[in-house]
């Protein structure tokens, strides 16, 4: 396995437990429909409402700026999904998009959570 997988792998690991000790249900992990893919689904306790988390891992953070990595197709890409979703599962819950950074290497990731980090776009017809 490549190197940069694994860390992936480890960072979503890691972004699962720190969920978990926060007190969240985590739903589904590398869910997928089609070309459609969310990191990690998740749910507050006793609330409706369905976290699309984006994870994002980097062994260093020198000249790095995760957050510029969700582009606007990343976005696009992602409420896609979140609809597919919530339409499979027959949902009606609101929806909301995180984003977890993780930086350095299994198990001391610092682990920054951005929840809501942004809004999906108007569709303007």
């Amino acid at each position: 396995m490549a190197q940069h997988n694994k860390l992936g792998e480890d960072g979503e690991r890691a972004a699962r437990e720190f969920l978990i000790s926060k007190g969240y249900t985590v739903r589904e992990t590398n869910w997928r429909m089609g070309h459609l893919e969310i990191d990690i689904i998740a749910q507050e306790p006793a609330a409706c409402c369905l976290h699309i988390i984006e994870v994002k891992t980097r062994a260093s953070d020198h000249a790095f700026d995760p957050m510029e990595s969700i582009t606007r197709a990343k976005i696009r890409h992602l409420v896609n999904a979140a609809n597919a979703y919530v339409e499979y599962c027959d949902l009606t819950w609101s929806v909301q998009f995180d984003v977890m950074i993780l930086v350095g290497n299994a198990p001391d990731f610092e682990i920054r959570f951005i929840p809501d980090a942004f809004d999906p776009p108007l569709n303007r017809h």
